[in-house]
């Protein structure tokens, strides 16, 4: 069945949404004509073999396409060998384009897929240096969120698809477990805390009422509003979903559970990638990846503890200036910063839905007083959510799904409210900048709806352009204004020295060997956060080596290349344009981004001669 509908499926995109070129069979197994139809023939290819891809991006649907959403994705080892063949058959053919046929956007095209295809070609005797289920992330805890946040019921069928995909989770539990095993005959084992962590988190899953499930609650919630169901009708879909949550949903879970008992006995207390086999190289693939940089992990290190003392003594001035005492330094300033009641909300469900509202209030506030820093906005709206209460004790402190391209869902900035004391007033409207408005919402709305772009490069993945715009997204809403009260503006600061400490710690954990113990000290005693926050950050670099440094690496790259166009260009600059040549060509690697800086440094002096 699932092999009919991704015939069908591709016979339909080829004709309708692959230019009309790509009719002949040569245009999808063999080298299209055109440079941007092997783009899109491979953006599509990866598209067709994801149904949770396909369901997330909702541009089937319209035309009566949708059988996906009945689908999960493979996350056997052998889809993944897949994958990797397809990369590097792919990556032969467009080494076959000739530089001197393309354009220069096709040659800027064809540079960031070269870029991702070595990448993966040199990553991957890597590939299962991971721990594809930890307490951050993982199908334990993915698959509700992704029912809950993705799956969409418009009619009957997108109910009983819903249901379909409950009764395919144990095939893809099973899967997922021979990669796990597959990891451990290789001793990628993660740390003992991080396998006791997930057994907590599925145990609690399980012990849930299968009425008071998510999966039961968003079923619910959805069916509820959707006029051609009747209400028999809507009793049978709700029984058959209990059911299929206690016999078959649960069962899943707990052979999970089983076999992390398991590992459990085999884990330690370990907790960098510098112990696993060829770990140091797979690091510094990790940091390569994450960074699009060949930076050391020393020089990461050095850089962090260097922008660590500025920003604290930043921090500190204003503190000074408010009147605390900062004479025992920056840790003791900072707690009794936070200790003040009047900085948080009521510990309760009105509280944290006052949050949720004030979010939303600042959010709309920025978006219509940007003035004119940017010319480009996206036609995605944004919403605020509470990130669902089963995952948020081990989750971060927010994140960010993008929109629908159909415009059927807004992007989403989903906050934690777990512990209340993690959300001071004076950070929320950094963390909304962020997260929304003028940060990722911005960067990565305006990114896929960019026409004319191949699609892999409207959602291309680089990390340190996308955190690195969302982090410079901060320091540019301050610089217009939007944090002119010295307490958001330490906010702000706070943020920035939250970012300069993964760089420490990251290459800490993973190159020099702290432990996670010393890694949450040095994060405690510098950043001034709650500890419940720290705890969950700590544990999401040991599971995600390299992510944490991107951050900062690409927001100092943006204000590097800024300050470079300033220079060059006098009064002639514009913030504007400079936000435009950052934007309107999707997520590149660092170097990249340099170059298109300097093409329209060139050409701005050359218009005004």
């Amino acid at each position: 069945m699932r092999r009919f509908i991704v015939i069908f499926l591709s016979l339909f995109l080829l004709l309708v949404v692959i230019p009309l070129s790509l009719f002949t069979t040569n245009e999808w197994y063999g080298r299209p004509v055109f440079i941007n139809n092997f783009f899109n023939r491979f953006a599509l290819k990866i598209a067709l073999d994801s149904p949770e891809t396909l369901t997330s991006l909702h541009f089937l649907e319209s035309v009566g396409i949708d059988g996906h959403n009945a689908e999960l994705d493979d996350a056997s080892p052998e889809a993944m060998d897949e994958f990797f063949k397809l990369i590097q058959e792919e990556h032969e053919v467009l080494k076959s384009y000739n530089d001197s046929d393309l354009n220069e956007e096709e040659k800027l095209s064809k540079r960031i897929a070269l870029y991702l295809f070595e990448f993966a070609e040199e990553a991957k005797p890597f590939r299962y240096h991971n721990y594809p289920v930890n307490q951050l992330f993982g199908i334990q805890n993915s698959f509700p969120t992704f029912m809950e946040s993705q799956h969409q019921i418009n009619d009957l069928q997108d109910a009983e698809y819903y249901i379909e995909r409950l009764k395919k989770l144990p095939t893809k539990f099973q899967q997922s477990l021979r990669g796990i095993e597959l990891r451990t005959r290789n001793k990628i084992i993660p740390p003992k805390f991080v396998t006791l962590r997930v057994i907590d988190e599925m145990t609690n899953f399980i012990e849930t009422k299968p009425e008071e499930n998510i999966l039961h609650h968003s079923f619910l919630e959805k069916i509820e509003s959707v006029e051609g169901i009747n209400a028999q009708q809507k009793d049978a879909l709700l029984n058959e979903v209990t059911s299929t949550i206690k016999d078959e949903v649960y069962p899943a879970y707990q052979e999970m559970i089983e076999h992390f008992l398991s590992l459990s006995d085999k884990a330690d207390d370990r907790d960098g990638f510098w112990k696993l086999p060829g770990g140091d190289e797979a690091y510094r693939l990790a940091l390569k990846l994450f960074t699009s940089t060949d930076y050391t992990p020393d020089y990461i290190h050095n850089v962090g503890l260097q922008e660590v003392a500025r920003i604290q003594q930043e921090i500190l001035t204003i503190l000074q200036t408010e009147g605390f005492d900062t004479s025992l330094g920056f840790s003791r300033a900072m707690h009794e910063l936070a200790s003040q009641e009047k900085f948080y909300y009521e510990d309760s469900e009105e509280g944290r839905q006052q949050i949720l509202d004030d979010y939303k209030s600042i959010i709309a506030n920025i978006e219509q007083n940007l003035g004119k820093a940017f010319d480009i906005r996206p036609k995605a709206a944004v919403d605020v959510k509470r990130i669902p209460e089963f995952r948020e004790k081990t989750s971060p402190g927010a994140y960010y799904n993008g929109p629908a391209m159909d415009g059927s869902r807004p992007g989403i900035f989903y906050a934690n409210l777990y512990d209340i004391k993690a959300t001071p007033k004076y950070s929320m409207k950094t963390l909304a900048y962020h997260e929304a408005i003028p940060g990722h919402h911005f960067q990565i709305a305006i990114a896929q709806e960019l026409e004319g772009l191949p699609l892999f490069r409207r959602f291309a993945p680089f990390t340190a352009y996308v955190e690195g715009w969302a982090l410079y997204a901060e320091r540019v809403a301050w610089e217009l204004g939007f944090l002119a009260d010295s307490y958001d503006n330490i906010g702000r600061l706070q943020a920035e020295l939250f970012r300069a400490v993964r760089l420490v710690v990251d290459t800490g954990i993973h190159s020099k060997r702290w432990t996670r113990e010393q890694a949450i000290e040095y994060m405690m005693a510098n950043t001034g956060m709650a500890e419940s926050d720290v705890q969950s950050e700590i544990e999401r670099y040991i599971v995600m080596p390299g992510q944490a440094c991107a951050y900062k690496v690409g927001m100092m790259k943006i204000l590097e290349l800024r300050a470079k166009v300033k220079d060059e260009l006098g009064s002639a600059f514009s913030l504007a344009e400079f936000h435009d040549v950052i934007l309107k060509n999707g997520a590149v690697p660092l170097d990249v981004l340099a170059e298109l800086v300097d093409d329209y440094i060139a050409d701005k002096k050359l218009s005004s001669k």
